[in-house]
Formats: C-alpha cells, structure tokens, sequence
C-alpha cells in the first residue's frame, strides 16, 4: 500500500519540480516589499503623492537587479513615473509583462486608513491585456462560487447564487463595495436582495483578493473601478480558483473610440479571467497598512517586518511570507515570532 502511494507523490514531484527550479516568483516579494517599506512611512501623513512616488522609485530599483527582460504593460500613465506604461525594465532574462500597482490605496495611506499594499502581477510576454485607461465594471468571487455569477444577470440573482454554493442565505452574504457616488444604485440593489455590505474606501484589487480567501468573511467584490484594476485582479483569481467577470463601462464618446483603436468592437463584451490574464501568471502583493487579508509594515528599532502574499500558477502554490528587514549590520533586537 505504501508503494502504491508513494509513486504518484514522487510522479508530481518530478513533474514540477524542473518548472519551479527556474521560477522567480518568491523574487517579486523583494520588490513589494521595497515599496511597501517606503510607502508606510508615509501613513496619515496626508500626502499620497509622496507615498506613491516613493513608492514607485524603491519598486523600479528592485526590479532593475531583477534576471528578467520586463516590460511594464499596466502601470502609471504618469510620463515622469518610474514604473510607466511600456518602460523597460530589469537586467536581462526571460521576457515577462508586468502589471504594477506600487501603493494600492493611495488615499488609504494618505488618511491613515486599513487596507493598503503594494502589488505586481507577472505574465509571459504578451500574456496580460493592456486595455484602454477607463473604467469597467466587475464582479469576483472565490473557487466556492466560481460558476455561479453572471454580470449580465441582476445582482439579486448573483447574490442567491452565491449564497446557495456556499449553504447560506443571501443575508449571511458579505458584499465588498467602493464608497463612491457611482455605486449608489449598486448599493441599494445589494440592501434589496438581502446581503451584508461592507464599504471600502479605496483598494478594489484588494477586495477581490479577500472574496476569494476564507477567513475573511467577504464573499463578493462588486462595483465599478479601473481597467488596471480589473486586469490586476483576474491574474490574482486566477492563482486562487476564482472568478471575475467585467465590462467595460465608458463615460465618453472618445473611451468608446479608445476601445475601438485598441480592437474592443462590442464595449459590451464580458471579460473573463481567461481574457484578462491567460497562462501561467505570479501575483504578489505586500501590506502597507493593517488590512483583512495582510499586516501592515511595523517598523521596530532597527528592522522592520511585513507581510506579504506570493501566488503562482506554475509552482501552484499560495504562500503568506513574513519578513523581517534589519537596517543595520549590528542589531539590538532579537528576531520576534509571529504576532508577537
């Protein structure tokens, strides 16, 4: 019986094995980690142009030690940004795309507030779309509802399909919302059917990330926010057995044009997770502030310690990372367990 088991352990073993070798996925920790460290010194301090630019910088210098011939293809529209759209990026490797976010909830910090983190997807070369600077909107869920919503279908028969996959009732139900004047109607429809709301302030990535992790207690993220967002959101899903569904939603005549040019004919059309990031995908992302799903940086007398999340399809693996950063060679604290 032993041998019998034993075989397919050491089959799957040799089959991943060689792959995960070559992979660089726990590498992309160090440079969310970077920004993240950055970014927190900035928390409450009202300035969220200073975190994110700081940010930015400690992000691209990581990645210019990086093996890799990266190419940035959802970043900052901002010309005078480090980690800009289509910038270079890295010492020389395997081609990659890469979708960067170095401070997610910007204004979070700015305000002192829960939730913020600095993140980075990684694709083949070619493999995360690049859609238009608009908005979209979007619907995510975990593996436990995954087949069960449609974003053409109305939110109250989504909301009892999820209840229903995971043995509940629509009122045990977390939705996950932006606090935005766009989402008033949205906000209303999701009180009709039932469900729990819980409002955010900012970090829509994020909440896509907790509705499909246990331990939250969040089961949907629903609303209307950035193509990059969405983009970002569907290759972390796509490492945890979710879903995501989302649309463009154009505001003007010229983003219609824009979906045009870039060969989106139907503005119509639902996305799914296999349209914004097929293949083998690597999603980290780090804390910044205290969130649900992450700790946020804690600074101590001469180190620092974060918290980080690294998925990756092709090692198949999801790993929550606690680092400990020393500032200096001699050190006057002792190496703490976690939580502690």
């Amino acid at each position: 019986m032993a041998d019998t088991l034993q075989e397919p352990i050491e089959a799957v073993a040799e089959e991943h094995e060689p792959r995960r070798a070559l992979c660089l996925c726990e590498t992309y920790a160090r440079a969310t980690e970077r920004a993240a460290l950055a970014a927190a010194r900035w928390l409450g301090r009202a300035n969220d142009e200073s975190a994110e630019q700081e940010a930015a910088d400690s992000m691209r210098r990581a990645l210019d030690n990086f093996e890799i011939q990266g190419r940035i293809v959802i970043g900052s529209a901002n010309e005078d940004s480090p980690v800009r759209v289509g910038e270079d990026i890295g010492a020389g490797g395997p081609a990659v795309d890469l979708a960067v976010d170095p401070l997610e909830g910007r204004g979070v910090v700015a305000r002192g507030g829960n939730g913020a983190m600095s993140m980075i997807a990684v694709g083949d070369r070619g493999s995360l779309l690049n859609l238009p600077d608009m908005y979209m909107r979007k619907m995510a869920v975990g593996p436990r509802a995954h087949g069960s919503i449609d974003l053409l279908k109305p939110l109250g028969q989504n909301i009892a399909a999820i209840a229903e996959a995971f043995g509940r009732r629509p009122n045990d139900v977390t939705t996950i919302v932006l606090d935005r004047p766009r989402h008033h109607d949205l906000i209303e429809e999701i009180r009709a059917a039932g469900a729990r709301i819980k409002l955010i302030q900012d970090g829509d990535v994020t909440a896509a990330i907790s509705a499909a992790i246990r331990g939250t207690n969040d089961h949907l993220a629903v609303g209307i926010g950035g193509t990059r967002q969405a983009v970002m959101s569907a290759a972390a899903l796509r490492c945890l057995g979710g879903e995501l569904q989302a649309q463009l939603w154009p505001t003007s005549r010229r983003e219609i044009e824009q979906a045009h040019a870039a060969g989106i004919e139907d503005t119509s059309r639902v996305f799914t997770i296999e349209d914004l990031a097929p293949g083998d995908v690597i999603v980290v992302a780090t804390g910044v502030s205290n969130g649900d799903l992450l700790r946020g940086v804690r600074f101590l007398a001469d180190s620092a310690r974060t918290h980080s999340l690294v998925m990756c399809t092709r090692c198949n693996w999801v790993r929550f990372v606690d680092g400990i950063h020393f500032f200096a060679r001699e050190r006057r604290e002792e190496v703490r367990l976690m939580g502690q």
